[in-house]
């Protein structure tokens, strides 16, 4: 009579071994993605340096400084903030000390600030970013109003007439007036392994839970006939 109960035994053996090995995986993961954002942080705060010659995106996050002058070409790029609400992004092409001509995230103004202007001289301390902001749902910037609706480092070069370098501003010598500048950090890399691996965990636990179940109404059944 033993014989019934190996099948649903093994049955539930396995299947919570194998959901506890998902959510141990998970844990490994998380350990791995701690680090890496833990690398990343003290990365993105390290000490600037000046523009490279010739950036590439595999220098991503890199800390810069540069000193130049605004030269009032602007992209405004909308944008929404928790608690906050609609902005905008302000990509200003900035010509360095040295005569380059590049982007520069300024940072957010409100809706109401989108057109005031920005000129004057800036040293910016900040890193270069690559945004991953496009798919093919974004919609094509409205150009007459100078609306745009991502961050793309190529498109938006062309159309302020600069090399395809934005550095996206920590911090700037000298407010502009409404500027909030919007650092690049890690608060947007997702990391939901914990969340993952106490999803494996607890259906490991229900799994084991209706085993048990099965097998102590199989024995009420086999006792009652």
């Amino acid at each position: 009579m033993m014989g019934r109960f190996i099948l649903p035994v093994l049955f539930g053996v396995v299947g919570c071994a194998i959901l506890l090995a998902l959510g141990g995986w998970q844990v490994q993961r998380l350990t791995w993605k701690n680090e890496i954002l833990s690398d990343l942080r003290s990365a993105i705060t390290a000490a600037p340096v000046a523009v490279p010659e010739y950036p590439t995106p595999d220098m991503r996050y890199l800390p810069v400084h540069l000193a130049g002058r605004l030269t009032g070409a602007e992209l405004h790029i909308l944008a929404s903030i928790k608690d906050q609400g609609a902005v905008y992004r302000i990509i200003s092409a900035v010509e360095s000390e040295a005569g380059r001509r590049v982007m520069v995230d300024l940072g957010t103004v409100p809706t109401t600030a989108k057109d005031v202007a920005r000129a004057g001289t800036v040293a910016v301390t900040g890193n270069l970013h690559w945004p991953e902001e496009t798919d093919g749902f974004t919609p094509e910037p409205d150009l007459p109003k100078n609306i745009w609706f991502a961050r793309d480092v190529a498109t938006m070069a062309a159309a302020l007439d600069t090399e395809p370098v934005l550095i996206v501003a920590r911090n700037i010598d000298a407010p502009l007036p409404g500027v909030t500048p919007l650092p690049v950090g890690t608060e947007g890399i997702p990391n939901d392994h914990l969340q993952y691996a106490i999803t494996w965990f607890s259906l490991a636990a229900i799994w084991a839970g209706m085993t048990g179940y099965f097998l102590w109404r199989m024995r009420r059944t086999e006792q009652e006939g």
